[in-house]
Parts: structure tokens; C-alpha cells; sequence
């Protein structure tokens, strides 16, 4: 039975590992897969009288097609602005605007350019699991100095660092089914 000063420690060690998933979630959302998705341009800021502005706040962005991107601005006098923004976002886009809506054709993904479209989405798999390791490191660290300074039994702190190896286990999991989904959703053609 572990007891309830260690319980806690369990409990918000379970959601800094479930905000790193929803991060992980959304940082995937911003890999483009080869379908026009809204969310690719969730992360495009733009400077809008003098400050970073997102995209989203500024106009609005629908795929009206597959392989298209339309952003219709609310102030028209913001196209220029948010052009250049998606321009200089590094996503590989060339908007073209008609006065009204930007257009944004996305060009069929290469082999090279999946390849290393997976590599990112890799790299951001890691470093989800090291947020979570490190989170589980911090618990444990906690656990032992809890169980030292209130005297708890040397049992609560094994059966609370099992606990915390347990969420660590099922969150990385959950990371690595994200990631497989992603890697086939990338590389199919």
C-alpha cells in the first residue's frame, strides 16, 4: 500500500507524462503527411503591427482540397505580412495570394523529403522520451527524500518507484504507437 504522501508524487508525475504526450501530439500535428491539414500552419507567426501573432488569430485557414491551403485574412491589409510569414515559417510552402485568399499548393512529398520528414518526427519522439525519463527521474528523487525526511517504510518507497517506472513504461509506449502511426501515415505515398 503505498502511502498518501507518495501518492501524490504519483499523481503529478502521471500528468507532467500526459502533457508531454499532448505536446508530443501536437508537434506531430505540425509534420505535414502528405494531406492538406489546417494544423500545419497551427505554429506560422506573424508580425502583426509590431508583434508575433499566430496565424490562426489572424485569418482564417481551411483545406478546401487535398494538396490545398486557403487563408483568408480578416483584415486584407495583413496579406502582405502573412505571406511572408508562411514564406519564412520553413515548411517548404510557396503561398500565392489574389488580392482576397492566399493559396498554398503542397507539392508531393519526394522519398528524400519523407525520409527526413520521419527523421524529424524521430528526433521529436526522443526528446518526448527523455521529457518523460526525466520526469521519472524527478519523481524518484522526490520519493526518496519524502520517505527519508517523514520516516516512511524503506517498502513504500519500492512499491512507489515501480508505480512511477510502470507510468514511465506505459507513456514511452504510447510515444513509440505515435510515432509508428506517423512514420506509415508519412511514407505512404
Amino acid at each position: 500500500m503505498i502511502p498518501p504522501e507518495l501518492q501524490s508524487i504519483i499523481d503529478d508525475t502521471k500528468n507532467k507524462m500526459d502533457e508531454a504526450i499532448i505536446y508530443y501530439k501536437k508537434e506531430l500535428s505540425h509534420v505535414r503527411a502528405g494531406k492538406a491539414k489546417p494544423a500545419l500552419l497551427d505554429g506560422v507567426k506573424v508580425d502583426y503591427y509590431g508583434s508575433q501573432t499566430p496565424l490562426n488569430q489572424l485569418a482564417n485557414v481551411s483545406a478546401p482540397e487535398a494538396r490545398l491551403l486557403t487563408v483568408q485574412p480578416f483584415d486584407q491589409s495583413a496579406m502582405e505580412d502573412i505571406e511572408k510569414a508562411i514564406m519564412s515559417a520553413g515548411l517548404g510552402l510557396n503561398p500565392s495570394n489574389d488580392g482576397n485568399i492566399i493559396r498554398i499548393p503542397l507539392p508531393i512529398l519526394s522519398e528524400e523529403r519523407r525520409k527526413e520528414l520521419v527523421s524529424r518526427v524521430k528526433e521529436i519522439a526522443e526528446d518526448t522520451r527523455i521529457s518523460i525519463r526525466n520526469t521519472r527521474r524527478d519523481a524518484n528523487d522526490e520519493i526518496r527524500t519524502r520517505v527519508e525526511k517523514e520516516s516512511l517504510p524503506e517498502d513504500s518507497k519500492y512499491e512507489a518507484e515501480d508505480a512511477i517506472q510502470e507510468l514511465t513504461d506505459q507513456h514511452t509506449e504510447r510515444v513509440d504507437e505515435l510515432l509508428e502511426k506517423k512514420k506509415k501515415e508519412i511514407m505512404t505515398v
